[in-house]
């Protein structure tokens, strides 16, 4: 069968159309749109048969629209019909630990959820919609970035606070949930013993496994949680966030835009959000330089946490954008590690090898590349088999 597989974030379209069959996805056309709602866009698409992407000037104001410009670009391939569309939702709340039906009452409870993900949920709504005005008669399928997390013990999931909130679900959900299903998924020595993943992008998150099971996780109740991002703050002390209310008359909307857009390698850097132009700026620009040590050092203490958490580990893996290409800073993150075990391959590093540690190092440090969309295709022929979702 065939599956078309849409991964919205908060700027971006991602998609890509698979072919399942006989227990396996195989991708044979791939594209993104960039730069949504920035002004000046543009969109790439690839099949797996050409040498190189086709890329054109895309200007898209919203996700509707990048979605309409992405079927564009796919109905001139000539493609054969697909079975299902598969959509990414980051937040699936405390009632969707496994892929729904994309329906009326299902759009209905997603709106609802916008407050627990405001960057993410709305273009991802806006994208769904789009599709199911495009394709009424086609199944579509949300898959949730949190039902990975719904394995964690109470002890992880639980906010020391009052029952009655927890009970009203604020609680820790955890994000980024198809990316980690995809490395246990390609990767299976990260099923066995003690695996920590970073998922280190725009959006960052790490996971502790034990045998292939989440038992913490950085994010929280929102993505904003957890170690320093591209925009975003991670944890903070509450009492910053009352103090701005009650003394710098921030308001709610003023928070939610300092957490999720001024924060983060932004805001300490005073520059971007972009991990290689603060990379090419630190040896002249301060500011840049010490955005990279503070993210560095956010994701190491985190790495130190989990492995206590885990009684120890056996691998660290990098995963996304930063993890998988910033060779600089997987370095950065390391050092200070040795403790645990790790002993360090500069060169399988810069080269971007699969292992990055040495043959001796009893912990193994690797680089793997997560791919979201593929876990998408695989619930989606899940879901049309047997109405469930695959482990």
């Amino acid at each position: 069968m065939e599956i078309l597989c849409v991964n919205c974030g908060s700027s971006s379209l991602k998609f890509a159309v698979y072919r399942c069959e006989d227990g396996m996805e195989h991708q044979y056309v791939q594209g993104v749109v960039e730069g949504v709602s920035t002004g000046h866009g543009r969109l790439w698409i690839q099949r797996s048969t050409d040498p190189l992407p086709q890329e054109l000037s895309q200007a898209c104001h919203s996700h509707s629209e990048a979605f309409d410009a992405a079927m564009n670009s796919l109905a001139r391939l000539d493609l054969p019909p697909w079975a299902a569309i598969g959509h990414r939702v980051v937040h699936g709340g405390k009632h969707f630990y496994r892929p729904q039906l994309v329906d009326a009452p299902l759009l209905t409870t997603l709106q609802s959820l916008v407050p627990f993900a405001p960057l993410h949920m709305p273009p991802q709504i806006a994208a769904i919609e789009a599709a199911k005005r495009r394709f009424p008669d086609s199944l579509h399928v949300a898959c949730f970035d949190t039902a990975f997390f719904r394995q964690m013990p109470e002890i992880a999931q639980r906010y020391p606070l009052p029952s009655s909130l927890c009970d009203a679900g604020v609680r820790r959900y955890g994000f980024h949930g198809l990316s980690y299903e995809s490395i246990l998924a390609t990767h299976p020595e990260a099923r066995c013993g003690r695996t920590i993943v970073a998922h280190l992008g725009n959006g960052c998150s790490l996971t502790a496994l034990r045998d292939g099971l989440p038992v913490e996780t950085t994010m929280g109740f929102t993505p904003a949680g957890g170690v320093v991002m591209g925009s975003r703050s991670g944890d903070l002390d509450p009492g910053v966030l009352i103090y701005l209310m009650d003394h710098l008359k921030y308001g709610p909307r003023d928070i939610e835009r300092l957490v999720n857009q001024e924060s983060g390698l932004k805001g300490i850097s005073g520059l971007t959000s972009e991990m290689h132009t603060l990379l090419s700026a630190q040896s002249t620009n301060p500011q840049a330089a010490l955005a990279i040590d503070i993210y560095c050092h956010s994701i190491r203490k985190q790495v130190g946490a989990f492995a206590a958490v885990l009684g120890g580990l056996d691998r660290l893996i990098f995963t996304a954008g930063i993890g998988e290409r910033a060779a600089a800073v997987r370095r950065q993150i390391c050092q200070g590690l040795e403790y645990l075990g790790i002993e360090w391959n500069e060169s399988a590093n810069l080269r971007g090898e699969r292992r990055i540690s040495s043959a001796h190092s009893r912990i193994a440090v690797e680089v793997i590349a997560t791919n979201e969309q593929q876990v998408i295709a695989r619930h989606c022929a899940a879901f049309i088999s047997t109405g469930t979702t695959r482990s």
